[in-house]
């Protein structure tokens, strides 16, 4: 069964950066599109970043384009969002998913991905 462990959330001054991890078991790392998405309360769950070596595509959300990378580590299992330049806008529980049957054109959408952590808590201060 996959599961999906995130980490790295916290609270962090504007400007300021945070990384997030999410480490998936249960299944072949590389089978998987992986991507980050968040939520704040009374919202739907928005796209981050998506990352696909299946489909050897990356993407990003307009929003966070130039202060968010997303990579992964094939060897450790896990996909990391590294974030600059925080904005108090930014503030939200972030979600790791994860899908080994999305196509393309899903990458950007919360119903592609079929797994997901539980989420971690990011802050950001004014």
């Amino acid at each position: 069964q996959v599961q999906l462990a995130e980490s790295g959330g916290g609270l962090v001054q504007a400007g300021g950066s945070l990384t997030l991890s999410c480490t998936l078991s249960g299944d072949t790392f590389r089978r998987y599109a992986l991507a980050w998405l968040r939520q704040t309360p009374g919202k739907e769950r928005e796209f981050v970043a998506a990352n696909s070596q299946r489909h050897g595509s990356i993407v990003y959300a307009d929003s966070v384009k130039g202060r968010f990378t997303i990579s992964r580590d094939n060897a450790k299992n896990t996909v990391t969002l590294q974030m600059n330049a925080l904005k108090p806008e930014d503030t939200a529980v972030y979600y790791c998913a994860a899908s080994s049957t999305i196509i393309l054109s899903q990458l950007r959408f919360r119903s592609g991905y079929g797994y997901w952590g539980q989420g971690t808590q990011v802050t950001v201060s004014s």
